[in-house]
């Protein structure tokens, strides 16, 4: 039957980039390994310690491109610098520092106003996090998973119409320990921190427990040598007589999520 393959990019462009750079690659692998060219997508980068050296290099690209019809946009080539603006960033044979048009650009931004906005901004400031000290550090406590919450309510009649009561909201920063949890261990330990903290006006009622994770109703009666979930399990079964636990979506919890986030 023979081998078929595309004559041309299949599923439109979206895989062009892709391929174009392991063309590129393999086009100029001996260059790349010798350690004098670094190629990125359609950016070639020629690194020289002479001008001798640079020329010779530039001759041997040239050379490859010619024979199978890859050209080369004069207008957008430098030669012979010692310091070029390539990827976002400005390099030289002494550092490799931010374009400062860019710096600008990130003083310039107004405080985020919403997640959407927050993930944008530390998305744009982390491509730079090898040149802002401690980065990991300054935005670790936008991570919302390293805090506990909760939120105790009650259902009241307020002139004649049901409403819900805030008794209180509770939360805490986790432990180290604590942190290197997964998601699900992370919101069982959550709701054993909570039966406990609230314990006082829980005991002898009865009562709800919305959730946002699905898994903890399963992890509540499974089997584990975990010593501690299975500490927590045994606190959390005091509950079961009068406790419902009900799964409710992230986006409705506001009012919880609020304070770990």
């Amino acid at each position: 039957m023979g081998i078929y393959e595309y004559t041309r990019m299949p599923f439109g462009i979206k895989n062009a980039p892709a391929h174009f750079k392991r063309m590129m690659d393999t086009i100029f692998q001996d260059e790349i390994l010798e350690g004098w060219m670094v190629v990125y997508i359609d950016d070639i980068i020629i690194c020289s310690e002479t001008w001798e050296d640079h020329v010779q290099y530039i001759y041997r690209v040239l050379s490859k491109c010619t024979p199978i019809n890859l050209k080369i946009s004069i207008k957008k080539c430098n030669f012979g610098q010692q310091e070029l603006l390539a990827i976002g960033h400005k390099v030289s044979c002494l550092s490799l520092a931010i374009y400062q048009s860019k710096v600008a650009k990130v003083l310039l931004k107004t405080v985020p106003k919403n997640i959407k906005e927050m993930k944008y901004f530390l998305g744009f400031a982390s491509y730079y996090r090898n040149h802002i000290r401690n980065f990991t550090h300054i935005t670790s406590n936008a991570e919302y998973s390293q805090v506990l919450g909760a939120a105790l309510h009650q259902r009241q009649i307020v002139d004649g119409e049901p409403r819900e009561g805030v008794i209180c909201y509770i939360s805490r920063k986790l432990k180290y320990s604590e942190a290197r949890h997964g998601e699900t261990q992370t919101e069982f330990l959550c709701l054993f921190c909570d039966l406990e903290k609230l314990n006082y006006y829980l005991k002898g009622e009865v009562f709800e427990v919305y959730i946002d994770c699905t898994a903890l109703k399963s992890l509540l009666n499974m089997k584990t040598t975990n010593r501690h979930m299975l500490r927590w399990q045994i606190v959390i079964h005091k509950y079961r007589g009068n406790m419902t636990i009900i799964y409710k979506e992230g986006k409705s919890h506001t009012n919880a999520d609020g304070l770990s986030r």
